[in-house]
C-alpha cells in the first residue's frame, strides 16, 4: 500500500503531494513500482497536528481522487478517514474504495453502518485519544500485546456485519517505542482473528528515535522492520517508498 498524502502537514513531506496532476504523476509511479494498493489522506494524524474540518478534509481529497480514477480505472483506492461522510463523498467520484479508518469506527458512529451498507473492505486501527492527547495515553498494565487482543476482540464484535475488514495494530498510535516493538514482536498473536494484517511503520519515529536520525534517513532501517513484520505475519505493508518495500516483499518470499 502506497501512501500519498493530499496535505501540507504530514510528518513525512516526501509523501505529500497537493495538486491533481502530481498526485496522477506519483500514483503511476507507485503502480509502475508494484503498489497494489495506494491511500489516500486529507488530514495528517502525526502527533501533535491540528483538527481539520470535514469540508477541508474533502477539498483536499475530492480533485485527485477523480483524476486518479480516471487514469487508474482498476487501481485498489484506500481512502484514509474517520467520517463516514468522507467515505459517502468519495463513492461518488471514486466509485469503490477501501476505508482506512484509524478510529476503527469509534470517531464517527455511522462509520460502520455505511461500510456495511455499501459492503466495503474496511482497515481497523488501534488507537488511544487523538493526535493532541495519544502521547499521553501509553498506559497498558496488561501489557501492549494483550490490550490490543482485548481491542480487537470487542471490535470484532462491533464490526459483526463487516464481511471483509482488516487488522491494523496501530504502530506509532498511543505507544512508546518500547511498546511498539513488543508489538512487533507478538504481531503473530493477532492471526487469531482471521483476518489480514496491516502494518504501517514506514519512517516513523519508533525507528528515527532510537537512531538519532531524521525520518528522511530512515529508509534503510524501515526495511529491517518491514521485514520482521512479515515474519510475524504481516500480509500489507503501509509505505512511503513502495520501490524498495516490493523488493523486501520479493527477497522475503523468495528466499527467506
Amino acid at each position: 500500500m502506497g501512501i500519498v498524502n493530499l496535505n501540507g502537514d504530514s510528518f513525512y513531506s516526501g509523501s505529500r503531494v497537493l495538486t491533481p496532476e502530481a498526485v496522477v504523476e506519483r500514483v503511476g509511479n507507485m503502480i509502475d513500482e508494484g503498489a497494489s494498493m495506494v491511500d489516500f489522506g486529507g488530514v495528517s494524524t502525526r502527533p501533535g497536528a491540528a483538527p481539520v474540518s470535514l469540508e477541508e478534509e474533502w477539498d483536499r481529497l475530492a480533485k485527485p481522487l477523480a483524476a486518479v480514477r480516471e487514469a487508474f480505472p482498476s487501481l485498489t483506492i484506500s481512502v484514509d478517514t474517520t467520517r463516514s461522510e468522507i467515505v459517502r463523498r468519495c463513492l461518488s467520484v471514486a466509485g469503490r474504495i477501501v476505508v482506512n479508518d484509524i478510529s476503527a469506527g469509534e470517531d464517527d458512529p455511522a462509520m460502520l453502518p455505511i461500510v456495511v451498507a455499501e459492503n466495503l473492505s474496511y482497515i481497523a486501527m488501534h488507537k488511544r485519544g487523538d493526535p493532541g492527547t495519544m502521547r499521553d495515553l501509553t498506559d497498558y498494565p496488561e501489557g501492549i500485546v494483550e490490550a490490543v487482543l482485548t481491542y480487537f476482540a470487542s471490535f470484532a464484535d462491533r464490526a459483526s456485519g463487516v464481511s471483509d475488514w482488516i487488522l491494523d495494530p496501530g504502530f506509532g498510535f498511543a505507544k512508546t517505542v518500547e511498546q511498539n516493538y513488543a508489538l512487533l514482536d507478538g504481531l503473530s498473536n493477532f492471526r487469531r482473528f482471521g483476518r489480514k494484517i496491516l502494518v504501517g511503520v514506514s519512517r516513523k519515529s519508533m525507528i528515527y528515535g532510537p537512531l538519532g536520525i531524521t525520518p528522511y534517513e530512515a529508509l534503510a532501517p524501515t526495511q529491517v522492520i518491514h521485514l520482521k513484520a512479515l515474519q510475524e505475519g504481516a500480509d500489507i505493508l503501509r509505505v512511503h517508498d513502495v520501490a524498495e518495500a516490493v523488493r523486501t516483499v520479493k527477497l522475503y518470499r523468495e528466499y527467506l
